[in-house]
Order: C-alpha cells, then structure tokens, then sequence
C-alpha cells in the first residue's frame, strides 16, 4: 500500500513539474546524458561495461567531445557525433567541456551578437574549448583565438546553449 502511494505521489510530481523528471545517472548524479571531453589520446569504446568486453570502436582525438548516456560502476555509456561509440572507462574522460564545429565555417564574435565584430573563424572539425552560453550562444576558445559562437553551428552543447 505504502510503496503504491509513494508512486502515485511521484506520477503527480513528475506530471506538474518537467524539471524534476531529469534524469540523472545512477552512479554519479550527474545530469544525464551529459557532454564531456575524451582526456586521453585513444580511447576504446567497449559492447559493455568491462575490459573484457569486445572493442567496437577507438577514439583517436584529445579533447573531442562525447555525450554520455549511461553509466555503470566506473563504466560510461558515451557517443560521438555520429553516433559512434561503446562503454568506456570514466578515467578515459573528462569534465571539462568542448565543442566541435558542426558547420562549414563558423565566425567567432566579440560579443553574443550576429552584429558583433568577427574575432575569428573556425573550419569545419574544429574542436574548441567551451566557456558560457547565453542564450543560443557559447563562448569558445581555440588555440588563442576566442570569441561567440551560435550554437547550431556546433555540436557538444544543447541547442539552447545551456551545457546541460
């Protein structure tokens, strides 16, 4: 009886409030999923959560940006751009955020602006540290050239330009 009320209780939150319906990862409450940046040079992206599970994928890019979509003990779930990806091993990964240029070419501005003077372009490919977001912009960051980015034009940042 107690445990139907206490799930009956929950429906009507998670009806009233989308907010609370987040979901989070079991291992570390972290939001999920959740974009981080690959630490290591090469990493493999594994079937399933252990070393003894087939590789079916290697990672060869520092920095790249993959979005995690599950966690299991020291194991995440995580995909690229493209959709590729496996479990890997969370020492594999990091917190510190980057993006990688979706579009062609994209201009940096001086400001969150489309009339804000042009700081610098970036190519197509081109992985980028993430700063803020405000709004459907993000400040990025990129061997010494800075500036603001429209988030369409990148990937590893949600499209309202919150990091998630």
């Amino acid at each position: 009886m107690m445990t139907r009320m206490v799930a009956a209780a929950l429906a009507v939150c998670l009806w009233l409030s989308p907010a609370m319906a987040e979901a989070v990862g079991p291992v570390t409450g972290l939001p999920m999923p959740r974009f981080v940046s690959m630490k290591a040079p090469e990493g493999f992206a594994r079937r399933g959560p252990s070393s003894t599970h087939r590789i079916d994928w290697v990672f060869k890019r520092r920095h790249m940006p993959l979005l995690v979509t599950g966690e299991y003990g020291h194991w995440r779930r995580v995909q690229d751009r493209e959709g590729a990806g496996g479990w890997m091993h969370y020492s594999l990964l990091s917190g510190n955020r980057t993006v990688i240029v979706e579009a062609e070419e994209v201009d940096l501005h001086r400001r969150p602006d489309d009339d804000a003077p042009v700081s610098a372009k970036l190519m197509g490919g081109v992985v980028a540290w993430l700063g803020e977001c405000s709004g459907s912009w993000c400040e990025v960051e990129v061997d010494g050239a800075e500036g603001w980015a429209q988030t369409a034009a990148l990937w590893g940042v949600a499209p309202n330009g919150m990091p998630d």
